[in-house]
């Protein structure tokens, strides 16, 4: 994962690797954690050392996370350096001021981070064949790394968190920008939606429910093998291929659909379960291996087909609630929160949110279905129901569509872009009480810079606290 960093020198915005400032279980640190290499300290802030591995090992993952971007801006040796330094200025002020960190936090993000390299490299047994150790020690190595950086978090949120922006602010902030510098919006249209998935007719729920129990019994007579070969020839899950219908589940991970995972924490090795009834489907599932909260487990997902009769109650159901909305009895909004089966816009009043988070979206962000109905409304508009097909999930499902608003092509100002300006004015906010936070601090820490990094003119302020440092030292 990736985050912006700003360096002190100009605080030019540079594309850096989370493990500057966020800690990660990379490839390359995973992979060098099986042998033993030539290292020394290349940096140190009090008693904390930045070694020449931590600097190689970001920059190659940078690298690899990156392939086939564009305009991504790689950081430099020096830049990476010195988002180190500051991790450390951080961490030490962060002690200094005795903030904790629980470690059931820790925990959780251990497990969390395991839990996604898993999923890279395919299965636990592929990662600890790559890194020469068990799962365990691996969370090991990394804890300390990711205390480190949960407390350089908690201090750097303690320096800025509190800052708020004035709306005189935000207005001398955006007069200080030049005009011809002012970015150009396209035509913006905020758009709510209310998404219902027709409900399978029971009968035919219950025949696929029969044809799982079979599967059931096939592979509780002929063991895993089977139920493999079962979830590649009839699973409707659409990982199946590249899985097997294989998945790491943890018992505190939010992501699952409750039933699957409530279903799935039920069975013993080996076992299989009854027909489990989620939000995607009909399960049964096959419990390869567990370990307290975590567990490896084999599923095979029916999708009961839906017939023109329930897409048709559906369209029905949307459209007496379109009435009552646009009759006043109901908002859009509490529409959304009572009927809405979409867990994306559910909790944002159906609102569709753009790559920035914004609610106001170009036209190139709508899915082809709903390109359509928009084109042929104006801003205050509802859709009658539409029926769609949603591509991730490979089933149709009913919508109405809320056009709220629009902007129309323009140069950014005050009048339409205040929030987007706002959330600029308050980061620059930040970023200068962060840069005045470590011009006052960086005089009063040991620093140690290693000579070949003293050429760079990022560290500055920091080389002139080594000098100052060594000489200190000869006294």
């Amino acid at each position: 994962m990736f985050d912006y960093f700003y360096t002190m020198q100009g605080m030019k915005k540079v594309f850096v690797l989370g493990a500057i400032l966020v800690v990660g279980l990379s490839n390359s640190a995973i992979a060098q954690s099986k042998k033993v290499v030539a290292d020394k300290i290349v940096g140190q802030v009090g008693d904390k050392i930045i070694l020449r591995s931590e600097i190689i090992n970001t920059i190659a993952d940078a690298k690899r996370q990156t392939q086939g971007q564009e305009n991504v801006v790689l950081p430099n040796e020096c830049q990476v350096l010195e988002g180190q330094l500051i991790r450390k200025a951080l961490l030490l002020q962060a002690q200094k001021d005795s903030l904790k960190v629980e470690d059931d936090e820790i925990e959780a993000e251990l497990d969390n981070r395991i839990r996604q390299t898993i999923q890279q490299y395919g299965s636990k047994d592929i990662l600890e064949e790559i890194a020469g150790k068990t799962v365990y020690q691996l969370k090991d190595d990394f804890r300390e790394a990711f205390r480190e950086q949960k407390l350089a978090d908690q201090m750097q949120r303690k320096i800025v968190d509190n800052i708020k922006i004035t709306p005189t602010e935000v207005k001398q902030y955006f007069s200080r920008t030049p005009t011809d510098s002012l970015p150009f919006y396209e035509s913006e249209i905020e758009v709510s939606q209310i998404v219902i998935v027709p409900k399978a007719n029971k009968d035919v729920e219950e025949y696929v429910a029969k044809q799982l129990y079979d599967y059931k019994k096939q592979a509780e007579a002929q063991g895993p093998k089977k139920f493999e070969q079962l979830a590649k020839n009839y699973s409707e899950d659409p990982s199946v291929k590249e899985n097997g219908g294989q998945f790491t589940l943890n018992r505190n991970d939010k992501f699952w659909d409750p039933p699957f995972l409530a279903g799935a924490f039920r069975l013993k090795e080996g076992q299989i379960s009854p027909v489990i009834k989620g939000k995607f489907g009909l399960h049964i599932i096959m419990m390869i291996s567990r370990s307290g909260d975590e567990a490896i487990v084999r599923h095979i997902l029916r999708i009961p087909p839906i017939t023109e009769d329930e897409i048709k109650e559906t369209v029905d159901k949307l459209d007496t609630i379109r009435n009552q909305i646009k009759a006043g009895k109901i908002n859009f909004a509490e529409a959304v929160s009572k009927y809405s089966d979409d867990e994306n816009s559910k909790f944002s009043a159906g609102s569709l949110v753009g790559r920035d988070g914004s609610t106001f979206i170009t036209l190139d962000v709508l899915d082809k279905d709903m390109i359509k109905p928009i084109s042929d409304m104006k801003p205050g508009d509802i859709s009658k129901p539409q029926v769609f097909l949603n591509e991730q999930r490979g089933r149709k499902e009913v919508r109405i569509i809320y056009y709220k608003s629009k902007k129309e092509p323009h140069r950014e100002n005050l009048k339409d872009d205040y929030n987007r300006i706002a959330q600029r004015a308050l980061e620059d906010k930040k970023t200068t009480t962060l840069e005045k936070w470590f011009k006052e601090h960086i005089p009063t820490y040991y620093i140690l810079i290693d000579n070949e990094f003293m050429k760079c003119s990022e560290l500055a302020q920091w080389k002139q606290a080594a000098v100052n440092a060594a000489e200190v030292r000869k006294q």
